[in-house]
């Protein structure tokens, strides 16, 4: 199976390079390309690409809201890519929905194997952001979205047990190893439990299983 990326970043050397470096991977085909958030977009809009792989600083419409309205329209997932002292956009981009983020000085190998891994449905957050994500969203004004543990008694228990899992930060071949099920029968329990929690992606609801002790 192709994934169809689309990458959205405002320096031009910068994109090729990851154009580059995607193309590369005989399983991703790099589906077009943008220069700034409202071109992003649009051909988010048209292209509806697998993946948009988003800088999260660019002109016109910066990758936060631009994020924001891609996952709204539910036209792709959105990996962005940011730098370790931007906490503001890497907040901002969770809060929009993002499924991961990668630093922009992360290995080819791993930048192709992270639009793998959220291509299979599976959030990614880069080692060096994770600890810092999860204590600023452990703050109760800063949760994204605020989720009340009573919110929790609407799960069964396998999708309690499923997002404690996620919390691990488990992929759901690991989830269904550890579960004893089928790995579709995970995704089902993920999607699932991301729209009665009102969640919109695998990190959020990995940041709230940490935020809650689940």
């Amino acid at each position: 199976m192709t994934i169809r990326v689309l990458v959205a970043e405002d320096q031009s050397s910068v994109r090729a390079g990851l154009v580059l470096i995607l193309g590369s991977a005989p399983d991703i085909e790099v589906a077009g390309e943008a220069a700034d958030g409202e071109e992003a977009v649009r051909l988010a809009r048209e292209l509806r690409p697998d993946l948009v792989l988003m800088d999260v600083q660019m002109p016109r419409l910066d990758g936060v809201e631009a994020t924001r309205r891609v996952v709204a329209e539910r036209l792709a997932d959105v990996l962005v890519l940011t730098t370790f002292d931007l906490d503001e956009y890497v907040f901002g981009a969770l809060r929009a929905g993002a499924a991961g983020f990668l630093l922009k000085n992360t290995e080819a190998r791993d930048l192709i194997e992270a639009v793998r891994t959220v291509a299979r449905g599976e959030g990614m957050i880069a080692p060096a952001v994770t600890r810092r994500l999860i204590a600023e969203f452990a703050a109760p004004a800063s949760r994204a979205p605020a989720v009340l543990p009573a919110a929790l008694d609407a799960l069964t228990r396998r999708e309690r047990e499923v997002l404690s899992c996620i919390g691990e930060g488990l992929s759901n071949a690991e989830i269904a190893g550890r579960l004893a099920m089928a790995e579709a029968t995970v995704k089902t329990h993920v999607s699932r439990l991301l729209g009665k929690l009102e969640l919109r992606s695998r990190v959020q609801a990995a940041v709230l299983a940490q935020e809650l002790g689940v």
